[in-house]
């Protein structure tokens, strides 16, 4: 009769005191055909992408991702350096420092999976900026990225890795393969996911520029001693949607991923909305009944996410969805802003979420408060400018985050 063998492991005896924190994190998706790169640009490719971090700290480590690929991919290589600038590719080149996994330099992330790199001292400040460096073999048989890095990424041929510039580099603002970045933080340091839409993602703010509402509250944390310790992570894709796949999977297919997954996360903002809103009524106008169901299912959904946020002891903040009369993409009519008033009171009505930033009155115009104020939209009627990503960032109260 065969015997089975236990083996006992000892106990562990010696608890870490370090404390992994997200300091910066992008959604990743499937890019669409205009926004993915050709297969033989990443044939023996580097690819030079610069983060904007949001809370500092002594360590790092990089999460590469292979979400939506549907064969393992392998990355031969990936270096970290400090940028000399936002909006070019030259690092300080004593700063390169090659990142390891499982202490091998190259990495085989199966699909639909991501991959942490082993931790790195490698010191880091609030608000700077990182340079990732990606040396591909062979291509990704299905890239995984961010369309709206609203930063400029650099493209060379053969491994330049340590490179301390990249001239001649193609130059496109998207992100691929890269996910988040972590850093050991205080011990009570904890980080902010805020689940968006365009919104969020920053169309309308300034390339390299940094200045989309996520970006104004992370500099703004790190100006008040008692909110240092907070990480903001941006999840924003541009053309969201609660109830369907638009651009990027719908919230509740990824709340797992960019939420439930990222590193040290306490709250949940949630900005989303108007990409049902208006795709309700875009090419026609339904009867009442269907814009009562369809409101319906809006709140429902918000109500899922706040179940599991709560299931995870997370605080989930719900954000007023902003005006957008007028809208070229969208020209909605007045049943579309009779939904965004409908769902923006449930919003603010208490009993739902556990606290709420007011955007809509922030960013409206208090002559016509369909519409985005002029000192605040873009253009386009529909997406803030930099200027109005100003005061949103600023209306958030850090008194939510002091507990």
């Amino acid at each position: 009769m065969a015997m089975a063998t236990v083996l006992t492991m000892p106990a562990q005896t010696k608890v870490s005191t370090q404390n992994w924190v997200g300091s910066w994190a992008t959604s990743q998706q499937l890019p669409e055909p205009q926004n993915s790169l050709p297969a033989e640009d990443l044939n023996d490719a580097t690819l030079r992408q610069i983060v904007h971090l949001s809370v500092g700290g002594s360590k790092l480590r990089v999460h590469v991702s292979n979400a939506f690929g549907f064969l393992p991919l392998r990355l031969t290589s990936v270096h970290i350096a400090r940028p000399l600038s936002t909006a070019a590719p030259a690092i300080d080149p004593a700063s390169d420092k090659a990142l390891a996994f499982a202490g091998k330099e190259d990495v085989v992330i199966p699909p639909g999976a991501e991959y942490l790199s082993d931790p790195i001292d490698y010191p880091v400040a609030a608000l700077s900026d990182l340079a990732v460096s990606i040396h591909f073999d062979l291509p990704p048989a299905e890239q995984s990225g961010h369309p709206g890095s609203r930063a400029t990424s650099y493209l060379v041929h053969g491994d330049a890795v340590s490179a301390a510039d990249l001239p001649g580099a193609r130059k496109f603002d998207h992100w691929y393969q890269l996910s988040a970045v972590d850093v050991i933080g205080t011990p009570d340091a904890a980080a902010i996911a805020v689940l968006g839409d365009s919104i969020t993602d920053g169309h309308g703010a300034t390339t390299n520029g940094n200045d989309r509402w996520t970006d104004v509250l992370a500099k703004r944390l790190q100006s008040n001693p008692a909110t240092r310790n907070i990480g903001v992570l941006n999840q924003g894709i541009g053309g969201n949607h609660l109830l369907s796949d638009g651009l990027g999977p719908n919230v509740l297919a990824r709340f797992d991923r960019d939420v439930l997954a990222q590193t040290a996360v306490r709250w949940v903002i949630v900005l989303e909305g108007v990409n049902d809103l208006g795709g309700l009524t875009r090419l026609s106008d339904p009867p009442h009944a269907d814009h009562e169901a369809f409101v319906r299912r809006v709140l429902a959904s918000y109500e899922q996410i706040i179940a599991r946020a709560h299931a995870a002891h997370l605080q989930v903040i719900g954000a007023t969805i902003t005006p957008y009369t007028d809208s070229g993409y969208y020209h909605p009519p007045a049943s579309a802003e009779a939904d965004r008033q409908a769902v923006n009171q449930w919003i603010r009505s208490a009993g739902h979420f556990d606290a709420v930033i007011d955007f809509d009155k922030a960013v409206a115009d208090s002559a016509h408060p369909d519409h985005l104020n002029p000192a605040y939209d873009s253009g386009d009627h529909l997406h803030p400018s930099a200027a109005g990503y100003r005061v949103m960032g600023e209306l958030v109260p850090l008194s939510l985050f002091m507990h």
